[in-house]
């Protein structure tokens, strides 16, 4: 994980705990293809070796297990059973191709299996047949967006000709499983959310409270990402970086804490945290901007 992930689960952490709530460790790994079990340990790790912990996961249990997505395929396949789908045999590839959409964007379906397979030798994928309707969300730090599921969300996929469950599926059933009150996720989700509150609603089930926060941006403006040259937090911890060092600097570039701060405890940062203080800034150019 790199600072902008850690960063989003401190937050996330900060406000259950200023809550009084319990806080749910749950692995996504329903993309069997690129998850792996190191990679989760890893994560587990660097969170653990920050100061932070959880009440429900994979390795402390809890009562609305498994704390896997790749272990729930039955908790989905029972929730797809009670939704209007359809099977799709359409490659990416050709549903850009009839949706006229650019390189850059992401397609609407343009219905071509609506009515069966267009490719029946195919492995299928699973789509559900949108409603006519629309879908207000509400959210923390965004605002509210309406969006109308049929025309602007279309019939989004729930499950891929691989086999793999969607995401867009999976947190939807798992939130309400596990009695998942509040997400607090990064803003670039923003976008997935009125799909997800749409599916939930049609599914009956309870709808959390969302807070979509600030990305954590580089000197350039854009998201973080491995060209801005930011230290992953297993390469800080395995260098024997101090954990109050990386959680003050965390808490500095969201305004959590004044340039003074430059060692503090995530602990610490519980009794005033306040998600409207949480800010959106990018990281100053010219000096190292990793410097802790």
């Amino acid at each position: 994980m790199h600072l902008g992930n850690v960063r989003t689960a401190l937050l996330a952490w900060l406000q259950m705990r200023a809550l009084g709530g319990t806080f749910v460790m749950r692995i996504e790994d329903v993309d069997t293809g690129r998850s792996r079990t190191h990679f989760e340990h890893t994560l587990l790790t660097d969170l653990r070796w920050l100061g932070l912990d959880w009440d429900e996961g994979p390795d402390v249990t809890g009562p609305y297990g498994p704390y896997r997505q790749s272990e729930c395929g039955d908790r989905y396949a029972a929730a797809v059973a009670s939704l209007d789908t359809f099977a799709c045999t359409c490659t990416r590839k050709e549903v850009r191709a009839a949706a006229g959409a650019s390189a850059g964007s992401e397609p609407l379906y343009p219905g071509t299996c609506f009515d069966g397979p267009t490719h029946p030798e195919r492995p299928s994928a699973l789509r559900w047949r949108a409603p006519d309707t629309a879908v207000r969300v509400d959210d923390l730090c965004l605002g509210s967006r309406t969006e109308h599921l049929a025309r602007e969300a279309g019939c989004f996929m729930l499950r891929r000709t691989d086999g793999d469950w969607a995401y867009n599926l999976a947190v939807v059933v798992d939130d309400a499983f596990m009695r998942v009150t509040h997400v607090l996720r990064g803003a670039d989700l923003w976008s997935s959310t009125p799909r997800q509150v749409g599916l939930g609603q049609a599914l009956g089930l309870a709808i959390p409270v969302f807070a979509h926060v600030p990305l954590l941006r580089g000197p350039d403006g854009n998201k973080l990402s491995k060209r801005h040259g930011a230290p992953d937090v297993a390469a800080l911890r395995e260098a024997g970086e101090d954990p109050r060092r990386v959680v003050a600097w965390l808490a500095r570039s969201v305004g959590l804490a004044g340039p003074q701060v430059r060692s503090v405890a995530a602990q610490e940062l519980i009794g005033d945290f306040d998600l409207a203080a949480v800010q959106d800034r990018r990281l100053p150019e010219g000096a190292d901007p990793w410097r802790l």
